[in-house]
């Protein structure tokens, strides 16, 4: 079978790997999640006891989480190398550098302002500390990124690898959290604006909006949530 990305909706970091599946290539379905709805019903603690996305069914029924045990996943079969590198080259210590950073630190930052907006019982004086720590935060991991980049087109080189997938579903919460404008960084301006312009970014991004776009052919379909905790999810 092809494999099932569970990606989250809406803005979700999980949005870069769905266009990552777009420049691999290889069929692929998806399964939507509403992260302010489904994703924290009990059922779904079922494919993720952490109440959170992405998850991966495996083209053999396994479930992986993690960021990137499934961008590890991905860069096994990337047997074309379209999405990562030689495993023993220098570009592949540096792509998987990056996507460790983009995934640890950098989306870390933007958990106090996540936190903020998602209060259920609104706490002014907390929500207001908790911004101005995130906006510090995010300010700060935007400029360690921007003085870790060359002068490449993308993250780990002349094309999009899995680092740009993880950078791109997660860079666009700067503009969302109203933190500072994207052209203070530069070149990690000018990475987004090229990803952003990029066929599988647009059809990822399509998809987590709910349209129908049509993408490279290799996306399969969605499967239904229910189907797949049914399926796939532990008892």
């Amino acid at each position: 079978m092809e494999p099932i990305l569970i990606y989250g909706f809406p803005a979700g970091s999980s949005m870069g790997l769905v266009a990552a599946l777009e420049w691999l290539g290889k069929p692929y379905r998806l399964c939507r999640v509403d992260m302010l709805g489904e994703m924290r019903e009990p059922a779904y603690a079922r494919l993720n006891a952490r109440h959170e996305t992405p998850a991966l069914v495996t083209d053999d029924g396994r479930l992986i989480t993690e960021t990137m045990a499934i961008g590890h996943w991905f860069a096994a079969r990337d047997t074309e190398r379209r999405i990562s590198f030689d495993p023993s080259s220098p570009a592949a210590d540096r792509m998987v550098q990056l996507m460790a950073y983009l995934n640890t630190g950098f989306t870390g930052a933007f958990s106090p302002l996540w936190s903020a907006l998602e209060m259920e019982t609104p706490d002014p004086v907390l929500q207001d500390a908790l911004r101005r720590w995130g906006r510090e935060a995010v300010i700060e991991r935007h400029d360690k990124l921007e003085a870790m980049l060359g002068e490449t087109p993308y993250l780990a080189g002349d094309r999009p690898t899995l680092a740009d997938g993880v950078l791109i579903g997660v860079a666009r919460w700067l503009d969302y959290h109203e933190v500072a404008p994207a052209d203070r960084w530069p070149r990690i301006a000018a990475i987004r604006r090229r990803l952003e312009a990029d066929p599988g970014v647009r059809f990822a991004t399509a998809l987590e909006n709910g349209e129908t776009p049509k993408g490279s052919g290799a996306f399969k379909g969605h499967v239904p949530l229910a189907d797949v905790i049914e399926r796939f999810g532990s008892a």
